[in-house]
């Protein structure tokens, strides 16, 4: 099946089809993996409400979920998570090198969250939060 475009009737299918996680032995563990997208879009949403952007949280959440569904979650986290988070997002993934080059696409005309790249860069750098 080709997917040009998610949307809520595919979405599941999609998400089926790049699923590897070889611990994962029911549909409960998949719900399970799946939730990760929930937890970063409330977490982002705190973080633009004026809350701590918990860098390290969300790092943990993208990561598990480029584990489980590789390529795939670049697409899936801009279906599930609203549009005014996106460019918070778009700093998680250009930090974890995950923006692909090729084909050019809308996500490569969204902004980046500069202050969430910076706290990203904060970080690799090994800098302080006091610095």
């Amino acid at each position: 099946m080709i997917f040009n475009e998610l949307n809520s009737d595919n979405f599941l299918l999609f998400a089926v089809k790049n699923y590897e996680n070889p611990q994962a032995v029911t549909k409960e563990d998949f719900d399970k993996d799946l939730n990760h997208f929930k937890y970063i879009k409330r977490l982002l949403r705190k973080y633009k409400n004026g809350d701590e952007l918990k860098i390290h949280l969300l790092l943990n959440h993208f990561i598990i979920l480029y584990n489980i569904f590789g390529e795939a979650t670049t697409p899936m986290l801009f279906f599930k998570i609203e549009k005014e988070l996106w460019s918070s997002i778009k700093s998680f993934i250009i930090f974890l090198g995950k923006l692909p080059e090729y084909p050019k696409s809308d996500i490569h005309n969204i902004q980046v969250d500069l202050d969430c790249l910076e706290e990203l860069y904060k970080i690799y750098n090994g800098k302080k939060d006091t610095e």
